[in-house]
């Protein structure tokens, strides 16, 4: 079984992690495969954003416990798991295409974390979200505690993240976890059609916002309105740009 699913059409390579018996639990070799599509996508200039599923009833479960459990040296075991993952995830919050995700049943730990390093996340209405962490006696990884206080304010990510709590859907559309919430049999459909959609906008552009948004926590905001004019300045030179400003003139 292929442990993360990579194919592409209308300009979006969708990216499908393939462990729905273990709830799309990570492994040591599934991070790697994960990386290795977002790598695929990254360098494929026929790719103009990407859509991110997890196969099955559930989204991801995050790190795969049992694997760890069974581990001979449990510690040694989380360590690489935690640090592959992290290469995985980190290569997909910095890829310059915009990313859609699709999430359903559950998203638990590290799940969060991948979720997370999508730009719009479209969730069906049932899925519950929790950080599982504490329910093991584990702390957070995949930089979700850098992630999470910075999509729902650091009061909430501190009970979210300390009390256990399960959120509903709609809870998690509230706080700011997701961007919206469809019916069940919607949500694949819905991520699906918004991925196409974006793919058809100016791909150096969209990117680009992306980056500049997601990077921006990182910058002050003299060092912002640099990056920000640099890249205007870029963009106004793609071939994307001088069509829709040659059409914005002639209305």
């Amino acid at each position: 079984m292929t442990l993360v699913n990579y194919s592409v059409a209308d300009g979006v390579a969708h990216i499908e992690i393939n462990r729905p018996d273990v709830s799309n639990a990570f492994d040591v070799p599934t991070s790697h495969a994960f990386d290795e599509a977002i790598g695929r996508a990254e360098a494929d200039d026929e790719v103009r954003a990407v859509l991110l599923t997890g196969a099955g009833k559930r989204f991801s479960a995050g790190g795969d416990v049992a694997a760890m459990v069974a581990a001979d040296d449990p510690s040694g075991f989380l360590l690489e798991l935690a640090e592959a993952l992290d290469v995985a995830a980190r290569r997909l919050d910095a890829l310059a295409k915009p990313v859609v995700c699709a999430v359903q049943g559950a998203v638990a730990g590290a799940g969060n974390s991948v979720m997370l390093a999508a730009d719009v996340i479209v969730a069906a209405e049932s899925t519950k979200f929790v950080m599982a962490y504490p329910g093991v006696g584990l702390t957070p990884d995949i930089g979700v505690s850098w992630l999470l206080p910075r999509a729902v304010g650091q009061v909430r990510a501190l009970e979210y993240a300390l009390t256990g709590r399960t959120l509903s859907a709609a809870e998690a559309r509230d706080w700011g976890l997701v961007t919206t919430v469809v019916a069940d049999e919607e949500v694949q459909t819905a991520a699906r059609e918004l991925a196409v959609r974006i793919a058809a906008g100016p791909v150096f552009a969209l990117g680009q916002a992306r980056r500049l948004i997601r990077d921006s926590w990182d910058r002050t905001r003299e060092e912002s309105g640099a990056v920000e004019s640099r890249t205007i300045a870029e963009a106004v030179r793609t071939a994307d740009a001088q069509q829709r400003l040659a059409a914005f003139t002639k209305k």
